[in-house]
Formats: C-alpha cells, structure tokens, sequence
C-alpha cells in the first residue's frame, strides 16, 4: 500500500511537471519576469499559472468544466480573448527586451501573476486537458501519464500507467507544478548571473513566443466563432 501510494505521488509529480515545463506562453511568461526582475516575481508569475489550474481543477470536481466542451462558442470567444491579450503581453515582453539591452530599470512592480492567470484560464490547451485528462484523474480508473505531454506523448505512450482517483496522484500532480515553477526561474536567474547577455534574449524570445501563440489562437478562436 505504502509503495502504491509513493508510486502514485511520483507518478503524479512527472505528470504535473509534463503539463508545466513545454515551451508556451505561461513560461515565456515566468521567464521574461525571472530574468527581467529576479526568481520571487518568477515564481509569482508562475503561481499564477498554477492558480488557474486550481480553478479549472475545482470546476472539473464541481462537473462545471463540461460546460465549456458543451458551448464551442464560448470557448471559441475565450481563445479570441486569450490570443488578443497575448499578442498585448508580446508588445509588453518587447519593451522589456529593449529597457534590458539600453540598462533602463525594469524592477518596478511585476504584473506577472496577472498575466500568467489570465493566460492560463484563455489557453486552449490548458482548457482542453482539463476537460479530458484532468477529468479522467478524478475518476477511479487508469490513465497514461506520459502519453498525454505535448510533443513526445505517442513515443512515451504505456510507459507510466498509474491508478487515478487517488488524492496521491492529485497531490503529487500540484507538487510537480510546484517543482517547476520554482525551479525554472532559480535555473534563469542563476544562468543570468553568469551570462550578463541572457535578459534581452530571454525576454526577445518570450516576445517571439508569446506572439506566434497569439496568432495561433486568434486564428483558432475567430475559426470556432465563425
């Protein structure tokens, strides 16, 4: 019992970790702030992120999740709303970029929570895995860990197969989130310290990223709403 429960909490933990480390907004986000203003308003960017996974793992419990995957128009407006607001934080990361290379102060106070919040609740992604696994690892059941991460999950599929329903495994998935976004700014601001060139090139690239998102999603929301 004891090692199912450990197995369960680990299991959890890479799953958590798998959702939060691929490159996407919320982390271009949590970088910009990392390298710009240092690792608390990294960190507080990316308790943002996870606060909006908080929600949407209450509304799944509550079964209000559903409501969204039964109103395409109103996920399709939500996708609007979340490219728009991407596309003003790349504006945002840009003027970041350039305060950093001219030495400007840009310590001021950090409006990452917010961003990365507000982010996360647009994020189709985001959406999409609580409607479906984030559902699924309440009930009582099975579920495929690895093959559920962007990018390498037909690769990784039936590598971890664990037993869902269990506060183990939900405990262990927030853990894993915790992990991240306290552990990539540390890594940022260390490598930062030892690379005076890295602000501007983290923050250009989390412009670049958050704009490409950006595009990405007002061309899925715009298609849905039509």
């Amino acid at each position: 019992m004891a090692t199912s429960f450990v197995l369960s909490i680990l299991a959890g933990g890479l799953f958590g970790l798998a959702l939060a480390a691929p490159p996407g907004p919320m982390n271009a986000i949590i970088a910009e702030e990392s390298v710009v203003r240092g690792w608390v308003a990294g960190v507080i960017a990316g308790t943002g992120a996870m606060t909006a996974d908080i929600i949407f793992f209450v509304l799944a419990l509550a079964g209000v999740a559903t409501v969204v995957e039964q109103w395409p128009l109103l996920r399709g407006a939500m996708i609007t709303f979340g490219g728009v607001l991407m596309l003003y934080f790349a504006v945002d990361a840009i003027q970041s970029t350039q305060e950093t290379l001219t030495g400007a102060d840009v310590t001021g106070e950090s409006r990452g929570f917010e961003k990365a919040l507000v982010l996360a609740l647009t994020n189709p992604f985001q959406i999409l895995f609580w409607l479906t696994v984030g559902v699924a690892m309440l009930d009582p059941g099975t579920i495929d860990v690895l093959s559920h991460m962007p990018y390498v999950g037909d690769a990784a599929a039936g590598l971890v197969v664990v037993e869902t329903g269990s506060i183990a495994l939900l405990a262990g998935f927030f853990g894993g989130i915790v992990v991240w976004v306290t552990g990539f700014p540390a890594v940022l601001v260390a490598t930062d310290n030892r690379i005076d060139t890295l602000a501007p090139v983290v923050a250009g690239a989390s412009a670049l990223i958050l704009a490409v998102f950006g595009v990405l999603f007002l061309w899925d929301g715009i298609s849905t709403l039509l």
